[in-house]
This record gives structure tokens, sequence and C-alpha cells, in this order.
């Protein structure tokens, strides 16, 4: 009898003792639980340690990005298969056993897309839903690329779980204020703007925060959360707005400063 597969999760941290107990229990189905570290000042490492998990601390250095603590991970896992979590997210027991049933029905490396339940305002967003990530997959010759919001090159398709399946989907905790949003938004969009610099046109400035808004609240199914929605839909056009205007901002500061020449030619 073929003994069944083994998954590794990693989690990585940063004094993230909030929703770190209720993220590792619903871990501990998995053979490991790997939790890379940022040298977190709190009941961080206490608390991943009472749950059995592997804990290797890592310098801050000079990547923060959690990309870079993710394909260390990569690295660092026991198995080839391996499942990824924030420290503020819930992997159902659903979840867990769907997976393990896939990869013993076909070992054959791929990547599983899983959809994920967002909250704001105490409500969990229908403009948010499926926003698919890629956090289960086979390690072997996998990488985590250094970038925000970056995905892990794999190998194998990508195989997406149907979105209906609403009792597979990632749980995450975060439900953040407005003004967390906010504050979180300017280091976000600035770490965004390099990466989408050199598909900028000046045209976008005007039209893509008003599709934003529109796919938000109207496409995604906003409307139907209330004013809540309608609030996340507003701040999704904003975020958008951020990047482009720090792209345009950027590209006025490489040029000439024409009128502050003239202007001072003239005192």
């Amino acid at each position: 009898m073929n003994e069944r597969p083994k998954i590794s999760a990693i989690v990585h941290t940063y004094n993230a003792e909030k929703h770190l107990d209720r993220c590792l229990k619903a871990l501990e189905v998995f053979d490991e639980i790997l939790v890379i570290d940022m040298e977190s000042t709190d009941r961080t490492v206490e608390i991943a340690k009472a749950h059995g998990a592997r804990v290797i601390v890592k310098e801050r250095g000079e990547h923060r990005l959690p990309e870079a603590y993710r394909d260390f991970g990569l690295k660092a896992a026991k198995y080839d298969w391996v499942i990824v979590a924030d420290a503020d997210e819930i992997v159902p027991r659903a979840l867990a056993d769907y997976l393990y049933a896939e990869i013993e029905r076909d070992p054959s490396p791929r990547a599983i897309m899983i959809p994920i339940k967002n909250y704001f305002m105490g409500r969990w967003m229908h403009a948010y839903y499926p926003d698919y990530i890629l956090r289960f997959f086979n390690r072997v010759g996998a990488t985590w690329p250094y970038e925000i919001h970056s995905r892990p090159t794999h190998r194998g398709p990508k195989v997406y779980i149907p979105a209906k399946r609403t009792e597979l989907a990632y749980i995450h905790l975060a439900n953040e204020s407005v003004g967390q949003t906010f504050t979180k938004m300017n280091a976000y969009t600035d770490r965004e703007k390099t990466r989408r610099s050199k598909r900028y046109r000046t045209l976008k400035l005007f039209y893509e925060p008003q599709f934003r808004f529109f796919k938000s609240y109207i496409l995604k199914g906003g409307i139907r959360d209330g004013l809540p929605g309608f609030i996340h839909a507003v701040h999704d056009a904003i975020y958008r707005f951020s990047i482009l205007a720090k792209i345009e901002e950027d590209r006025q500061k490489a040029r000439p400063d024409k009128d502050i020449d003239r202007d001072s030619s003239n005192c």
C-alpha cells in the first residue's frame, strides 16, 4: 500500500501573535509546519513552537518583502508539496483533505489556485472573491521572485478550485480598519509603481481608477455588500490612482524643470 503524500506548510512571520495561534492550529493536519520568522519581538516564536512548528529565525536584512522569506521557506521545507499561508490566514480542514486527495489521485507536478475570503468592516467582501492565490504547488524547481505580490514559478499546469466551493477557500482574518488600509496603501503603492511603470501610459490616469471602481462595485458584486462594499470600491479606485500618480510624478521629475528655470531667470 502506497504511503500518503506528505505536505509542508510554510508560514513567514513578524510580530504575528494576534492571529498566529488560529493559523497554526489549522495547519496541524499537515506533515510539517515550517515558520520562517523575521526576528519577532513578541510571542510569535513561542506560539509557533507550542504548535510543534520548526522555526527558522532569519535576519530582517535587505529583503523585507514576504516573498523573500517565502522563497527561503521553499528551499528549507522537508517535503516537495508545499502549502504557504500568511500568519493571519486559516486553511480550512476541508481544503487540506481536498489537497491530499488531489495529489494522491494525481502526483504529477502542478499548482492549485485557491480562492480566498477577505473581510472588511466585518463582512466577507464579494468584490474580493474569489481573488485566487497560488499557495499550493510542488516546490521542485520552484522559486518565489522578490517582488511585492509576485507569484511563485512552478512546474506543471495551474488548476483552479471552483469558486462555488466556498468551503475550500482560505479565510483571511485581517479585517482591517479603514485607517489601516490607507496606512498600508502608501507603502504598497510605492512598491507596486516599480512593477507597473514599464506598462504605464498617461491615459491610464483618466480611465483605470474609474474602471477599478466599476469592476469592484458592479462586476465583482460589491453592491451586495452595502456601504462597506461602496467604501471598498472607492478605496480600490484610489489605490490604483495612487500607483499611477506616483509613476507620473517620477516621470515628471526626470524631465527638465523648464518652468522653474524660466521663473528663476526672471528674478
